[in-house]
């Protein structure tokens, strides 16, 4: 094993007991945690060193980067799981539906439109996550959270969306707590499990509020060049 592999695999395995221990400290079971790789802009040797490591999980944030980076792969990594973590431009509906296993950022009924048309297309329904703007950032994309409920309802009745959870992005210059518990609030209250929230810095506080997917990129793959 080269350095950088080790150096991976070292990191993912502290990722992982830390996620082990704040589980532990609410009361969860580890296992219901998923460690999401964020892979965007990495180089391919930090992808291979991940994969060589044992993940499976990754996240990434433009559809036409993720084509390039994971369609070879895909026939090679049999249980590799791609999930998209960025925003989705509604002509790009198609060919998310064809490469990811889960979309977590729908946040707009043309794009609810789109992904419904694209699953009907192609046979294929990804899982679907919610992205609420909890901070109601004008820069940030996502359904506010007094609009949550009804965009929930309509992406699953009008348009036939398997809507399993949901996903935010806390503003920097706050703490992140006070909105992970929004969500997770907003997330029972519609019957979803899953609730994609927490990153390097605060993963663990995310656990600690509920989150069952934390996106993890600088922690695990070191900063990007």
């Amino acid at each position: 094993m080269n350095d950088l592999a080790s150096d991976v695999s070292a990191r993912r395995a502290d990722i992982l007991a830390r996620i082990a221990n704040a589980a532990k400290a609410a009361h969860r079971d580890a296992h219901t945690v998923s460690l999401v790789a964020v892979s965007k802009l990495q180089p391919d040797d930090r992808i291979e060193a991940a994969l060589a490591a044992g993940q499976r999980v990754f996240g990434e944030n433009r559809v036409q980067e993720a084509q390039t980076r994971w369609s070879a792969r895909r026939a090679q990594v049999g249980d590799l799981k791609l999930r998209l973590i960025g925003p989705l431009q509604s002509n790009k509906a198609s060919d998310a539906v064809a490469l990811f296993d889960a979309i977590d950022t729908l946040d707009r009924p043309k794009l609810a439109a789109a992904l419904a048309e694209a699953v009907q297309k192609l046979g294929r329904a990804p899982e679907i996550l919610v992205q609420v703007n909890t901070g109601e950032e004008h820069q940030k994309a996502g359904v506010a959270p007094a609009e949550a409920d009804a965009f929930i309802r309509a992406a699953r009745e009008e348009f036939g969306l398997p809507v399993r959870g949901l996903m935010c992005i806390p503003p920097v210059d706050e703490a992140p707590a006070m909105h992970f518990a929004l969500l997770a609030k907003i997330a029972a209250r519609n019957g979803l499990t899953e609730l994609s929230m927490g990153m390097s810095d605060d993963f663990e506080t995310a656990i600690r509020f509920g989150a069952t997917q934390v996106r993890v990129g600088s922690a695990l793959f070191g900063q990007r060049q």
